[in-house]
């Protein structure tokens, strides 16, 4: 079921509140049940036919409706939204993780879209995993920590969901569902009202269908929003080294295989990069460490027997870090780096796998997120386009990354390369 055209005859006044309610909830109930995208909650589709009967008496005009009526988005549970209870895939007590809505969730609404309900996380967005399986085979992970952002998008669940990346939390999950996810430039998005992991990482992402409409969302979310017309095609870089070494066998094969394509459109220029690739992750891993240990303190110091064994160490670990500002000052100097490479080697875009191979069998592990851990570092723009599938159903995607705050160009070489490599 596709609900692009659900939601556009909806919006366009062709399809009566209650046979689009209908229709959602028709196909909710024959395919969540297999996947767990979404926190369940009891009476989701009288819900909606309310707040969708307000929507239509708050615009009754077919032809002045926002750029989002209709639309259904799943709300990763990090994230507070008026009239929904905030878990974060934890087992805290609730009263203690709430807080007002977040603006995105609200900048959603405000824009005509209808909450579709929370969606599942790993515990805190780290990595211990929830219910969620992988839309398309479900004996593998669909990624974390936005695991039920990206399946419901797989699935076709809904139209939109928001998600949030400290690692690869949107890319990984994006490429393993096989759905587009961006990640903004760090802070583009408000993290207001979203609960922290890494304050110094954690950036709001969006998962939708294809780039068109991660695209209106982003204009939404994206207060500064820029519009920006790019006929020139971009130049893309490909970040040869230990980086790049990362991939799998198949993941490099299928990632060689979407350069040919792209050759022959667009100038691929390698650049040999991150020599130091060990220092990046360790670097990464401490600065994770140390943010989420002051974050949770007060928590730890009450709950600390509701917490998982993974995130009770990464607790652990943080408190025992000491050089926190010479990080910080490290990771200024990687980003002025890839920066000075990208403008010397008049580098647009890099691209790059997602992750380092499909989904992984088994539902223990959300994946490895190294593909994603250098450009969330430095807070560049990145989105995840799928390509093909394994014979197991299981997708490939590619990892566009673009320059700092060049978020729009971004998005719009994103939609002509899509056209290009994206076969499913």
């Amino acid at each position: 079921m596709n609900l692009n055209p659900l939601s556009q005859a909806f919006r366009k006044g062709e399809l009566p509140i209650t046979n689009y309610i209908s229709q959602l909830e028709n196909h909710f109930e024959k395919i969540e049940p297999s996947v767990l995208a979404f926190i369940p909650e009891s009476n989701r589709f009288e819900r909606l036919l309310k707040e969708a009967e307000e929507l239509v008496k708050k615009y009754p005009d077919a032809n002045n409706r926002p750029l989002l009526f209709g639309m259904t988005v799943g709300v990763k549970d990090i994230f507070h939204a008026n009239g929904f209870t905030t878990q974060a895939g934890s087992k805290l007590p609730a009263q203690d993780l709430q807080g007002d809505e977040a603006s995105s969730v609200t900048k959603l609404k405000n824009a005509g879209a209808l909450v579709m309900g929370k969606t599942v996380t790993t515990e805190f967005a780290y990595f211990t995993p929830g219910a969620t399986r992988n839309p398309h085979n479900q004996n593998h992970t669909p990624g974390g920590s936005s695991s039920g952002s990206a399946a419901a998008i797989g699935a076709n669940l809904c139209d939109i969901t928001l998600g949030t990346q400290t690692i690869g939390s949107v890319i990984r999950p994006a490429a393993f569902c096989g759905v587009v996810g961006f990640k903004p430039t760090y802070e583009r998005i408000s993290r207001e009202g979203v609960i922290p992991l890494s304050p110094t990482f954690d950036h709001v992402g969006v998962f939708a269908n294809d780039v068109s409409r991660v695209k209106d969302v982003a204009s939404v979310l994206i207060g500064d929003w820029r519009l920006e017309i790019r006929d020139s095609k971009p130049i893309l870089g490909i970040p040869e080294g230990k980086f790049l070494n990362n991939t799998s066998k198949e993941g490099l094969k299928n990632f060689e295989e979407t350069c040919k394509l792209l050759v022959t459109n667009y100038e691929l220029r390698y650049v040999k990069v991150m020599h130091d690739f060990q220092e990046i992750k360790n670097r990464h891993n401490s600065i994770l460490a140390y943010d989420a240990a002051i974050v949770h303190k007060d928590w730890f110091n009450k709950h600390s027997i509701l917490y998982s064994p993974k995130f009770s160490d990464l607790i652990k670990r943080g408190g025992t870090i000491t050089n926190y500002q010479l990080h910080l000052e490290a990771r200024d100097e990687f980003r002025n780096q890839i920066t000075e490479l990208m403008n010397q080697n008049q580098i647009d875009v890099w691209i790059c796998p997602p992750a380092i191979d499909v989904a992984p069998k088994g539902l223990d592990s959300t994946g490895d997120p190294v593909m994603c851990l250098p450009w969330t570092q430095i807070g560049f723009p990145a989105i995840n386009l799928p390509t093909t599938k394994n014979e197991e159903n299981l997708s490939f995607g590619l990892q566009l990354v673009g320059a700092w705050n060049s978020d729009e160009s971004l998005l719009t070489w994103a939609e002509q390369i899509e056209k290009v490599v994206r076969k499913i």
